[in-house]
């Protein structure tokens, strides 16, 4: 997280986005805004796709909803090369080794959001998904060697 000032770039992002909320949410109460940004939350995770850590997911939403992520992410492929880049961001210096309780050696999510990640996972390819990431990947890879 930046602990800096906002940049002019940033500042100008998140007013855009502002407005265009502002302009769609005629209608629709705070709560009714704020509750369709948690289940935007729950698609990506679906989709094992990071979200906004203060919209919590919440994993009754309309399928329509994962569809739309779906078709938004078809658009913007960058996203994903993007938050993969992230979340994964190459080599780092070795963690010191872990002391103390150790974690549990449950690796799913709880009952409740394994339905919807499950109908998620039915519905859209994840497997073409990852081959195209895995394409760009390589792409990318051999770009950089003949450069």
């Amino acid at each position: 997280m930046n602990a800096e000032h906002w940049s002019d770039p940033e500042n100008d992002a998140i007013v855009a986005v502002y407005f265009d909320m502002l302009q769609q949410s005629l209608g629709r109460s705070k709560g009714s805004i704020e509750f369709k940004n948690c289940n935007i939350s729950a698609a990506l995770i679906g989709f094992g796709l990071p979200h906004i850590g203060g919209y919590q997911p919440r994993f009754n939403f309309q399928m329509a909803l994962a569809e739309v992520v779906s078709r938004w992410l078809a658009r913007n492929p960058s996203f994903e090369t993007a938050s993969a880049a992230k979340m994964h961001p190459g080599f780092a210096e070795a963690s010191p080794l872990f002391s103390g309780v150790p974690p549990t050696m449950k690796n799913a999510p709880p009952l409740a959001e394994l339905s919807q990640i499950e109908a998620i996972a039915r519905r859209f390819d994840v497997a073409g998904r990852d081959e195209r990431n895995r394409s760009l990947g390589k792409a990318g890879e051999e770009r950089v060697f003949h450069h």
